[in-house]
């Protein structure tokens, strides 16, 4: 029998709207994902050490801007942010296929597309993650989570394996122009949404200082989140590694072809999708709590299959490598994301998500441009198991934790609690 709340999502336009806009720019997204590293290495023969600044400038305003991104989105109109930081992405990736087709495509433009279209996806993930709860009720979130991890997972699907067959017959840079028209269709989408955007009242504004601190606190004083935060930044910090080497080590190390190469990553969004429908069941089997450390525990031993494709079979043990991590990454963030919406009041949304992704994000540039150096110092493969064996440290924080024996997780009436597990503990 269908649940009441998954009718009333369906019915519910605004939350389509978002829905969709979400699909249409994560289809266009993971096109680029593929695409922009291949026009690094293919067209403009990038070295590793490069290949590390440019995964580090991917990610670098979640550090250099994470935290007062959260405090302004706060003082903000979401949508108004939403909107303009898709328009912000459409401009800087649609000038890559203009400099292409002009001649004039080089690798700083690359590294600045990078860092503008990062510092807008800040915005736009900080202020989307603080809409949605807005958008359905309560007990809708993690349903509503679902739905959007299901869309990014069925785009991750998607998205590879088409621009790998792509690939073949059309340039990167057209590729990277499909990415920027998908965030006009986005802007158009979220344009719809018709839900009023309440702004606090300009009287009630304190020190920007002060805003930030109170969203930071309430994330490393809980004794939950941060052992949460601890995990996926360090996580973070090793894919980072992984990621600013794995389309180089793939094409150039393993000889593997653009075309294999995205159906290796869509096999790591084939991973994401089961963990997307999956995850909620999963999470109400073990329970809740149990739920986050169990689903990083499943990374660990797919993460050493990625060094260990260099022993033969290449592209099976990378698409079984990233199956593995798909489906665990999903259903941990489905879990800990809808614990952390429903944990928040409501007007510290911003600054909460905001300061998660100050510190789980801002590991990332320091990783790219570790796995840049080690690329180059020790070579591509020793620095991958590097990468691999920091899963069993990321799991550590939250296996070592009162989540591996708890069933529910607390409810927002808990959130100023300052050891809010006791009652929570499974007996």
């Amino acid at each position: 029998m269908t649940s009441p709340h998954a009718v009333g999502l369906w019915r519910s336009r605004d939350f389509l709207h978002l829905w969709s806009a979400e699909t249409v720019s994560q289809l266009g997204s993971q096109v680029t994902q593929l695409a922009l590293p291949v026009v690094a290495v293919t067209m403009l023969a990038a070295t590793p050490f490069q290949m590390g600044v440019l995964t580090a400038l991917e990610t670098l305003a979640f550090l250099v801007v994470g935290l007062p991104a959260g405090a302004w989105v706060d003082r903000w109109r979401r949508k108004r942010v939403l909107v303009a930081n898709d328009l912000v992405r459409m401009v800087a990736l649609g000038s890559l296929p203009v400099a292409w087709a002009m001649g004039a495509l080089t690798l700083p433009q690359l590294f600045v597309v990078a860092a503008v279209t990062g510092t807008a996806t800040v915005f736009f993930d900080v202020a989307y993650q603080s809409y949605l709860p807005t958008l359905v009720a309560k007990d809708q979130i993690v349903d509503g989570n679902g739905k959007l991890e299901t869309s990014r997972a069925v785009a991750q699907v998607a998205g590879p394996g088409v621009t790998g067959v792509l690939l073949r017959v059309v340039s990167a840079p057209a590729l990277i122009a499909a990415d920027a028209i998908s965030f006009l269709v986005s802007a158009f989408f979220i344009g719809r949404i018709r839900h009023a955007d309440v702004v606090p009242d300009r009287a009630t504004r304190r020190p920007l200082r002060t805003e930030i601190a109170e969203g930071l606190s309430f994330v490393v004083r809980h004794p939950l989140l941060r052992r949460i935060v601890a995990c996926t930044g360090t996580s973070n910090l090793f894919s980072a590694i992984t990621t600013s080497l794995l389309v180089l080590y793939a094409l150039r190390t393993l000889g593997i072809d653009e075309g294999a190469l995205g159906l290796v990553f869509s096999a790591g969004a084939v991973g994401g999708l089961l963990g997307a429908v999956t995850g909620a069941p999963f999470a109400r089997w073990v329970g809740e709590g149990r739920a986050i450390p169990l689903s990083v525990v499943v990374i660990v031993p797919f993460g050493v299959l990625t060094p260990l494709a260099v022993l033969g079979a290449p592209a099976a043990l990378l698409a079984t490598s990233m199956f593995g991590f798909g489906w665990g990454s999903v259903a941990y963030n489905i879990t800990q994301v809808s614990f952390r919406q429903r944990l928040c009041p409501p007007h510290l949304l911003g600054r909460m998500n905001a300061s998660v992704r100050f510190i789980v994000f801002g590991t990332m540039p320091l990783g790219g441009l570790i796995g840049g150096v080690l690329g180059s110092a020790i070579g591509i493969v020793p620095t991958l198991a590097i990468a691999a064996a920091g899963n069993v440290v990321a799991a550590l924080p939250v296996v070592l934790s009162p989540l591996i024996r708890m069933r529910e997780l607390p409810d927002e009436l808990d959130a100023t609690t300052p050891e809010p597990v006791d009652q929570q503990v499974a007996g």
